[in-house]
């Protein structure tokens, strides 16, 4: 039963694509602001449309991230359609080319090397690209990344190839060396500079607790906003003003906020 619902599925993918993909072509010929759009006029839409997915999956909205999904889809697919106006590419070149690179990276699925473990696969992805011609270990590693990410992302690779610290213990007392630095900073320069190397060795940590400093970082910004809210909502109900309050008072208003 599973096999044939699987195979309606795959039945259905082409008709699908097909649909959305002349809706696109047919948007791009008739509505006046599809028509002025280009990769760059997009590119900081297709990076908003990334985070309202992400957004989604963490609150397990499955409505809402059926509809980001389709949205993100449709950026990619525009993307595709700009590509193939000015003749630079096709959807056959970037599904070819995707299949082509799944293949290659995965030669412990589709060729004669092993792979035991994660850290095998990531040490084995490192070492093929590259083969394919990378200069740097770190080529690759996109600019437009919060720098959160891009940290994360950097220290992932370098310990791909052994470039790393031994434990976690280490990294912590590396911590503590940065943050008494930055303690003792001298001016505003000197603040900034030791500032983003504790926030680097913090990422470092992240690694070590087998956390994205990313998702951890958002999951507590999320955290202190529905906190902040519940504060709101007492200051509102109390028919006082936010100046009326006193730091003791709001702060009893937070810790309300953190039981509930």
């Amino acid at each position: 039963m599973k096999e044939e619902i699987m195979a309606q599925r795959q039945r259905a993918l082409p008709e699908h694509f097909e649909r959305v993909w002349k809706l696109v072509n047919v948007l791009r010929q008739e509505c006046p602001w599809d028509r002025k759009q280009t990769p760059e006029s997009l590119a900081h839409l297709l990076l908003e449309e990334s985070y309202e997915l992400v957004d989604a999956i963490d609150r397990n909205d499955v409505p809402e991230l059926k509809k980001e999904l389709g949205d993100l889809f449709l950026h990619l697919c525009f993307q595709v359609v700009l590509g193939e106006e000015s003749g630079r590419f096709s959807f056959d070149d970037v599904f070819e080319a995707l299949c082509t690179k799944l293949i290659s990276r995965h030669p412990h699925v589709f060729g004669d090397a092993t792979a035991e473990t994660e850290q095998d696969v990531l040490k084995n992805w490192e070492t093929l690209k590259m083969k394919e011609g990378r200069k740097s270990l770190l080529d690759g590693v996109p600019k437009a990344m919060s720098e959160l990410l891009r940290a994360y992302r950097v220290q992932k690779k370098v310990s791909g190839v052994g470039f790393d610290w031994p434990d976690s213990e280490s990294v912590l007392e590396k911590l503590a060396e940065e943050l008494q630095e930055l303690k003792h900073a001298r001016n505003r320069e000197e603040q900034e500079e030791e500032f983003g190397d504790l926030l680097f060795t913090i990422v470092n940590y992240s690694r070590f607790l087998d956390t994205n400093p990313e998702d951890a970082l958002r999951k507590a910004t999320n955290k202190f906003m529905g906190r902040f809210r519940n504060v709101e909502g007492a200051v509102e109900s109390s028919g006082r003003d936010w100046r009326d309050f006193t730091a003791e008072e709001l702060d009893t208003l937070w810790n309300q906020a953190k039981q509930k």
